[in-house]
């Protein structure tokens, strides 16, 4: 028991001398940063990687099996379990692709935070079960009497990086070999803070809500992971700076994912200096990291199969959207989204709903919507979808966050749009890419200027996110899961049924125009 116990100290040690681009190993030799120096070289880069990746795995095997030999030790099932053991076994059944040296750092990382909290369960208070529902509502209520700070001994971990490089499917991986009973909540960045908005609206009147809030989140969950952090609306930007210093303070621990670096959160936006404590705060309290890789993991799905429409007529796109449908009739249809608001659906049916652009993305309308229309439908199908530009920017704002809920819903997307993803938004461009596109001289007119393109860093940031997830959307394998979801929540007669229907409907309905 003690010699599995000193194993498994030696393990954590190891995991703890990972820092960015460097593992130091027992005998002091940074070899990895050492590989990753002849790695610069673009001819030898992807032998190199290739060599990172086996020295990666073979040595937190290894570690892994040391952990496991002694099978009386409670160290030894720690050895086996983990996000690192589970990503090792999907890459042997063919369910991922032989990750690259950046998404084993990461989850390397996500192993050894695991591991801490293993370690803190205890410390942490993260079993759910461990004190009774009655003794935590008694803490909740004397620590408002008695203000108390419990400052959590496993430091969290943010991670950023392009698109793409499966931040969001690292963060599920780790979050599923999670034990069922600790306090841990999984969530989108936007629906994270539409449920902090509800409960501001509970909470009105008091000195300060925001606390509250923080008590009841921690409350719930100690773990809190966030998918696809981004802040873009001054009144969150200046929530979260008092939220998580209140949440910090209550023992959370936050893993996060990004396309933005923690210093380019926000930026440019109002008031940011009054956003920037939250900033330091989040540096202070998470392991920041970069998954640094290049490919695009769903750019390599079969895209050529899709549902996504170039510049068919919308009686076309009917047609196919009633093939979707089957012999229901569709009908309009009002759903309820949130904080009692209700949304006009045109035509509805089967669990598939038909907007035209202008009603779903040219109207006031937020995230808190599309969640709510989503928690109703599986399958949306937009027609007449805009190249986006300056004289359309907020229309983009919303398609943006129309796009991501949508993915994170795994929702199905039926498209009819005036161009290709890549080109709806190639007018999209950041103030660098602004600057690299028409640099600016005293001698230089603005004749020159593109007067369509839309200079937004936030938009600018997102574009490259949202033209990954149509593809990906459109694939092969991502319509596949869905039909497969679909099915899980059918009766087995219902399902059959369905698939004969598609079988006869699809031999009978011509080519309805260009697909992606």
């Amino acid at each position: 028991m003690m010699r599995g116990a000193a194993q498994a100290l030696r393990h954590a040690r190891y995991f703890s001398q990972i820092r960015g681009d460097r593992l130091i190993l027992s005998n002091g030799s940074p070899m990895i940063s050492n590989l990753r120096g002849a790695a610069t070289c673009a001819l030898y880069r992807p032998f190199i990687h290739k060599i990172i990746n086996r020295y990666l795995i073979q040595t937190v095997r290894s570690l892994s099996i040391s952990v496991a030999s002694d099978s009386t030790g409670a160290s030894a099932d720690l050895g086996r379990s983990g996000p690192f053991v589970e990503y090792e076994r999907r890459i042997a059944s063919g369910e991922l692709v032989d990750g690259d040296a950046f998404q084993v750092d990461t989850i390397m990382l996500l192993q050894r935070l695991y591991q801490q909290l293993v370690e803190n369960e205890d410390s942490c208070q993260l079993d759910r079960y461990s004190t009774s529902h009655k003794a935590g509502r008694s803490r909740w209520l004397w620590s408002r009497f008695v203000p108390q700070s419990r400052y959590s001994p496993v430091k969290g971990l943010y991670l950023y990086g392009g698109v793409g490089t499966g931040k969001t499917m690292l963060m599920d991986l780790f979050y599923n070999q999670l034990p069922s009973n600790w306090r841990r909540w999984r969530r989108h960045f936007h629906d994270f803070m539409l449920d902090v908005h509800k409960r501001l609206q509970m909470h009105k009147g008091v000195a300060d809500p925001l606390e509250i809030v923080a008590g009841e989140i921690s409350d719930e969950s100690i773990l809190l992971c966030l998918d696809e952090f981004m802040v873009t609306d001054v009144a969150d930007a200046l929530i979260l700076n008092r939220l998580f210093k209140h949440l910090f303070s209550k023992g959370i621990v936050l893993l996060a994912t990004s396309n933005r670096s923690p210093d380019s959160l926000y930026e440019g936006g109002l008031q940011r200096d009054l956003f920037l404590p939250f900033i330091d705060s989040l540096k202070e309290k998470c392991v920041v990291h970069e998954i640094g890789s290049s490919t695009d993991y769903r750019r390599l799905t079969s895209a050529e199969q899709g549902f996504y429409f170039i510049g068919v007529s919308t009686v076309v796109f009917k047609q196919r959207f009633l093939n979707l449908i089957g012999k229901e009739t569709p009908h309009p249809q009002v759903v309820e989204v949130a904080m009692g608001r209700e949304l006009q659906v045109p035509l509805s049916a089967n669990g598939c709903a038909y907007f035209p652009f202008v009603d779903l993305c040219d109207k006031p309308l937020g995230a808190a919507d599309y969640l709510g229309l989503f928690a109703k439908f599986h399958t949306l199908a937009l027609d007449g979808v805009p190249r986006f530009g300056i004289h359309n920017r907020s229309a983009a704002y919303r398609f943006v966050t129309l796009v991501d809920v949508m993915y994170e819903n795994r929702a199905r997307f039926l498209c009819n749009a005036e161009a290709s993803p890549s080109a709806l938004l190639e007018k999209i461009v950041t103030v660098a890419e602004a600057r690299r596109i028409s640099p600016r001289s005293s001698s230089r007119s603005q004749k020159g200027d593109d007067l369509e393109l839309c200079v937004d860093n936030e938009l600018g940031f997102a574009k490259d996110r949202t033209i990954s997830r149509l593809i990906e959307m459109s694939s092969r394998e991502y319509l596949e899961q869905h039909e497969r979801n679909i099915a899980s929540q059918m009766p087995p007669s219902a399902s059959l049924d369905k698939e004969k229907q598609e079988a006869e409907e699809n031999a009978n309905v011509p080519s309805p125009g260009v697909m992606i």
